[in-house]
């Protein structure tokens, strides 16, 4: 019996076949090789192309099958990850009125701020548990107000997953999960949030039907199974956004236990019980994969919009012909704070945990007979690392206290130099898995189908490859205080 995993990220889109009974990744796969398009019709905007993350699915898909020996008519269940707070609006038919608003767009702020302050900010943190910002609530009143042709078409509101879903099963629905990290949820009355519904002018009709998590989200139609090749009426049977489906993916589920990630953003996301918010809304609580009505279980998230997004670009800028390993190599030989090189790594829209503010990213202290390319990457990945130490301070000041932090080994967290850095600047231990979203998405949607009676026989075969533990001579604190003194400036 195997298991089909989709991620749907930013960069590209993730495939992976597992086998049930193993938990092995028989095949696995990403499409395009490169990173996908954003387009930035504004400075500000990010959309991308939800039919390109349809064509994309099948293309990785396909190579799944081209890299390794199965029988896709095995796949009993399909599990989805994506990219969080995307905007995705349909038709009657099914049929696409415009591009993604995207996770990282900031067009919205203004709107979320309007409403935050009109609905109350003790209304807002205490029942939804965070501002309404520029999540995917305040991004379809931006297209209310500004076009309104579009708006009047909207048959269905979706996130990005469950366009995928709809592409696979043609139909659509939502999970509290999902409602949640929308901010169209009222935690106090565990119900669709009639105040913000209002305030905004939203209709009912356009939130899709709300199922569980960890359940049948639809049924493959025979239209995609012979295109893609599996069995018709095979159910999707998981769907979750991707830093919670990271969580699920490390085992991350009871109070206390803590994921992170550093792919093109950055992400710390704790599991707490209590319906606690951040006075600020700098860092935003979400209904975790196995929340219900009866156990609360909310992941307290930190973003950072240009983590992954910073080391690319500094890379296609000035080294494009030169493999990241070699890079981390040379820059892992340059003293600890960079001969006084510093990074500020904002520069992919409004930063929720610096309130919303466009900060931008900055090089600092260039000294043109000192510094060197290794230098810049050296002082990208410490500013980096620092932006994950002012996030947790946050918060720790909340309450999170993580005894350690579970991470994938993958992306930024592959470089010796980064870990380092994020280690001692945080002074929390790392524990490294080998971890994959597709794979994550694969085994939820095991757990969805009753393959696996729960998260712990699903992912009963983890096992961490590496444990990073901090220094005790604190090295980093005196590089940190100067750069969040370069921060402090930028924010005044």
């Amino acid at each position: 019996m195997l298991l089909l995993g989709i991620d749907i990220g930013t960069s590209s889109i993730k495939v992976a076949i597992v086998d049930a009974q193993t938990q092995k990744t028989i095949a696995a796969a990403q499409y395009p090789e490169e990173e996908a398009t954003i387009h930035a019709p504004h400075p500000g905007w990010a959309e991308q192309d939800p039919e390109l993350w349809w064509a994309h699915t099948q293309q990785a898909f396909e190579i799944c099958k081209k890299k390794a020996n199965f029988q896709s008519m095995d796949i009993s269940a399909i599990g989805i990850a994506y990219q969080m707070h995307g905007l995705v609006l349909v038709d009657k038919d099914q049929q696409l009125l415009r591009n993604s608003i995207i996770w990282c767009d900031s067009r919205a702020v203004a709107l979320g701020n309007e409403a935050y302050d009109e609905l109350g900010h003790d209304y807002c943190l205490s029942h939804l548990l965070n501002s309404p910002g520029n999540f995917t609530a305040s991004k379809l009143a931006w297209v209310k107000q500004n076009e309104p042709e579009c708006y009047a078409k909207i048959d269905k509101v979706m996130l990005p997953g469950d366009f995928i879903a709809m592409k696979l099963c043609s139909s659509i629905t939502t999970s509290i999960s999902a409602l949640s990290e929308g901010v169209f949820w009222d935690f106090q009355s565990d119900t669709l949030s009639e105040a913000l519904m209002e305030h905004y002018g939203f209709d009912r009709s356009l939130i899709p039907e709300i199922k569980p998590v960890f359940s049948e989200h639809g049924q493959v139609s025979s239209a995609s199974a012979n295109l893609l090749g599996i069995k018709a009426g095979i159910p999707v049977s998981y769907k979750s956004g991707d830093q919670p489906n990271n969580a699920l993916s490390l085992n991350v589920l009871e109070p206390g236990e803590v994921a992170a990630t550093a792919g093109t953003s950055g992400v710390i996301y704790g599991v707490s019980d209590q319906l606690a918010y951040d006075p600020q809304s700098r860092v935003n609580t979400f209904a975790h994969v196995n929340y219900t009505e009866e156990k609360k279980r909310l992941g307290i998230l930190l973003c950072i919009n240009g983590t992954g997004s910073m080391n690319r670009w500094a890379k296609s800028l000035l080294a494009p012909g030169i493999a990241y390993q070699d890079l981390n190599t040379a820059a892992r030989k340059i003293a600890i704070g960079a001969d006084g090189l510093r990074i500020l790594p904002f520069g992919n829209g409004a930063e929720r945990m610096l309130n919303n503010n466009m900060v931008g990213a900055h090089l600092q202290n260039i000294d043109f007979n000192l510094h060197s390319t290794p230098h810049i990457f050296r002082a990208v990945q410490e500013g980096i690392a620092f932006a994950f130490r002012y996030g947790l301070d946050i918060m720790r000041s909340n309450g999170l206290q993580p005894k350690v932090i579970r991470a994938g080994k993958a992306n930024l967290f592959l470089s010796e130099l980064f870990l380092e850095a994020f280690v001692n600047s945080t002074g929390v231990p790392v524990e490294l898995y080998e971890n994959d979203g597709s794979v994550g998405a694969a085994l939820g949607a095991g757990i969805g189908a009753g393959t696996y009676p729960d998260a712990a026989a699903a992912f009963s075969n983890i096992k961490p490859l590496q444990l990073v533990e901090p220094d005790s001579n604190l090295r980093y604190e005196p590089v940190y205080q100067d750069w969040l003194q370069n921060l402090s400036d930028k924010i005044k």
